[in-house]
């Protein structure tokens, strides 16, 4: 399996960014993929999901309202929608899979991609 995030980059406070994380390797109906993020010197914190098999979707409390998250079978693709940028959300977003409902847990992924920059400035 393999994950290729693209998307990042670097945004003035309040504009959007939208990520794309295309998987590759198997069949994903029954996966959830999740975004995390890692700031400097911070952890690796959940950011959204979608599961596969239902189009559920999770995020955190701080980009409700702001980021969708969302996903398109044909291209066995993920995407982050994300608006209303603030300075806070920069980070190195990273996204992820598992053969299993969502987790909130980065260690309960199995397989990542590389990681997007995304740069908020004030």
């Amino acid at each position: 399996v393999q994950l290729q995030a693209s998307g990042g980059g670097a945004v003035q406070a309040g504009g959007s960014l939208r990520l794309s994380c295309a998987a590759s390797g198997r069949t994903f109906s029954s996966y959830a993929m999740a975004w995390f993020r890692q700031a400097p010197g911070k952890e690796r914190e959940f950011v959204a999901a979608i599961n596969w098999i239902d189009d559920n979707t999770y995020y955190e409390d701080s980009v409700k309202g702001r980021f969708t998250v969302s996903g398109d079978d044909a291209k066995n693709t993920v995407y982050l929608q994300m608006n209303s940028l603030k300075p806070d959300d920069t980070a190195v977003y990273y996204c992820a899979a598992r053969r299993s409902i969502v987790s909130r847990d980065y260690e309960r992924y199995t397989y990542w991609g590389q990681g997007t920059l995304v740069t908020v400035s004030s």
